[in-house]
């Protein structure tokens, strides 16, 4: 049983990272316009400047999105870590539930994120979907995570 829970969470610890790092720097080629925090011009990103948009806190964008970009970086390196993993699946998991609030409200980013900067078209849902099975991930490792091992015989 420990070792599936081991597995587990190294499986959902690999997804967080992976998408955190998708987000944050994009290391696959062609990366999509608006979307990589750390490597937007300052008013390119679209969710960062959607929310600056709706909601008039112009510091937002580039100012918080670099501040989200950093953290995502900080979870990512303590997902890696056994020892710390369930430390940065709690981060993730305040993170993520932001991003999620920030999704349910239309006052400040809405469900449908639009494709670009100013456009009307939008994506569907996508990156709140996304954003919800990064949320339950988070979640899950924090109790899948097998902890130290407690010496039976004490």
């Amino acid at each position: 049983m420990r070792g599936l829970r081991h597995l587990v969470s190294w499986l959902l610890a690999l997804f967080l990272i992976f998408m955190f790092l998708q987000a944050t720097v994009h290391p696959l080629p062609n990366p999509p316009e608006g979307m990589v925090k750390l490597f937007d011009r300052p008013g390119e990103n679209i969710v960062f400047q959607t929310m600056a948009d709706k909601t008039g806190l112009y510091w937002l964008e580039p100012a918080g999105r670099v501040a989200v970009a950093i953290i995502e970086l900080l979870i990512c390196l303590l997902l890696l870590i056994p020892y710390s993993r369930r430390f940065g699946a709690v981060l993730a998991f305040l993170l993520l539930a932001g991003a999620v609030m920030a999704h349910l409200s239309p006052d400040i980013l809405g469900r449908d994120v639009p494709v670009s900067v100013g456009a009307s078209e939008t994506d569907g849902g996508r990156l709140f979907a996304l954003s919800i099975a990064m949320l339950a991930s988070s979640m899950l490792l924090i109790f899948a995570h097998p902890g130290k091992r407690r010496n039976p015989f004490r």
